[in-house]
């Protein structure tokens, strides 16, 4: 059997872990699980670090759980925030549960005798009554104890309601249901739910004279210590709805070096000789950017599939001027207009279209590229001036080539410089 304690070492995905619980699961197949709140329909990149906690898991030969909270949904984590959350109404939460329940489906194997499995809280919360909990439940924790975990110490100067004091509670009753009724021996997280997790422990201690054991990953952040998952636009999403395949491959492929070199342990399962040997390469010819396609490959093509990370790689490379024409024109309407968002855009009518190119290219109402004819045409000359990636020729022979999707002209003056046209009738 794998050691998973030496995997999450090697890749810098250990922060913290109770005594006993590497021996515990060198000795067999043990069971393990994470819980993932339902506050969206879809998880993002910053859950994606503790999704593969269980996929190395299952790969060290052990079974994982994922838990989607749809009970302890309705309260919210106070652990890592500043203020109350807002609350879901219950239609919002089981629709956010079945996205992404579906989307665990995708990252884990539900076959064999350490296939995956899926449960929701709130299939057992729900047969609670308030002093059944109190009474079974609740007397186990002291409020000391409660008050000492740091999720909590942060929230009291600004405050903290009675409901989000009693998620560690909840939490740590869900490790129990899993510890007496899947055999669950190991709660892993993110460092900032130490103070959850080890509630579990103790509830399982006192409840019923058992043993359990957690571990935690460091939280992913940037390189100037922000938070982890966010692009200019907000959240980087795992939903394509939500994020497109070019825009995740974007993400990845524009991280600092620094970044890359951790990232790429994180969010990847290459191994360890196959990253060193990136690493080396990389080092070598920074200005290359070997880690950084390494990674945004692996990525998302484990994400979004192979087809998905082919259309990104293509569409990407069509701003570097690696492309020619065919690939331009094969893009769809939606990608090709994420392409080129922000470049210089403009409307035309048909009838400009007829314009000598020169002309058309300095003195249109709505669109200038050149501050003269004179200026394009040298440049036009000298090889510099492309439409739809054909360069430009003055030739009495030279036409505009045909509109893409029936609209939309792609003028490229230099190597970098790109105006996107949209021709109306």
């Amino acid at each position: 059997m794998k050691n998973l304690i030496e995997e999450f070492r090697w890749r810098g995905m250990l922060q913290d872990m109770m005594p006993g619980t590497e021996e515990h699961l060198n000795e067999r197949m043990r069971t393990g699980y994470i819980g993932f709140d339902p506050t969206a329909s879809s998880l993002h990149i910053g859950n994606l670090a503790t999704i593969m906690l269980l996929k190395h898991l299952q790969l060290a030969g052990h079974k994982p759980v994922a838990l989607v909270g749809g009970a302890t949904g309705m309260i919210g984590d106070p652990s890592g925030k500043s203020e109350e959350r807002n609350l879901l109404n219950e239609e919002q939460l089981r629709h956010n549960q079945a996205c992404i329940k579906k989307q665990l489906e995708q990252f884990l194997s539900f076959e064999g005798d350490n296939g995956a499995v899926v449960v929701n809280n709130f299939d057992w919360f729900s047969q609670f009554s308030l002093i059944q909990f109190l009474r079974d439940v609740g007397k186990h924790l002291t409020v000391n104890y409660m008050m000492a975990k740091d999720s909590v110490k942060k929230r009291l100067e600004t405050g903290i309601s009675y409901t989000e004091f009693t998620y560690q509670l909840l939490q740590g009753y869900d490790f129990f249901h899993l510890w007496k009724n899947y055999e669950t021996t190991l709660q892993m997280g993110g460092s900032d739910q130490w103070g959850n997790i080890t509630s579990g422990t103790e509830l399982i201690r006192r409840m019923a004279g058992g043993e359990a054991y957690a571990i935690t990953t460091p939280l992913v952040t940037k390189a100037d210590g922000s938070k982890f998952g966010k692009s200019e636009s907000g959240n980087v999403w795992l939903d394509p709805t939500l994020t497109s395949p070019y825009k995740f491959y974007q993400f990845w492929i524009n991280v600092s070096d620094d970044e890359a070199f951790k990232l790429i342990r994180v969010f990847t399962l290459l191994d360890q000789p196959s990253i060193e040997i990136l690493e080396k390469e990389h080092a070598a010819a920074p200005h290359l950017r070997i880690l950084q396609k390494a990674l945004a490959e692996e990525v998302t093509r484990m994400v979004h599939g192979d087809e998905n990370l082919q259309q990104a790689i293509k569409a990407s490379e069509i701003l570097f001027g690696k492309t020619d024409a065919g690939a331009l024109t094969s893009l769809s309407e939606s990608l090709l207009l994420e392409v080129f968002e922000g470049v210089p855009r403009a409307q035309l009518n048909k009838e400009s279209l007829t314009l000598p190119i020169s002309t058309l290219l300095s003195e249109s109402s709505d669109f200038v590229v050149f501050s003269s004819k004179s200026e394009a045409r040298k440049m036009v000359e000298g090889g510099g001036v492309s439409i739809n990636k054909n360069k430009v020729e003055l030739s009495d022979s030279w036409h505009l080539p045909a509109l893409i999707h029936e609209k939309y002209l792609v003028v490229q003056k230099g190597k970098k410089q790109y105006f996107l046209l949209e021709v109306s009738a």
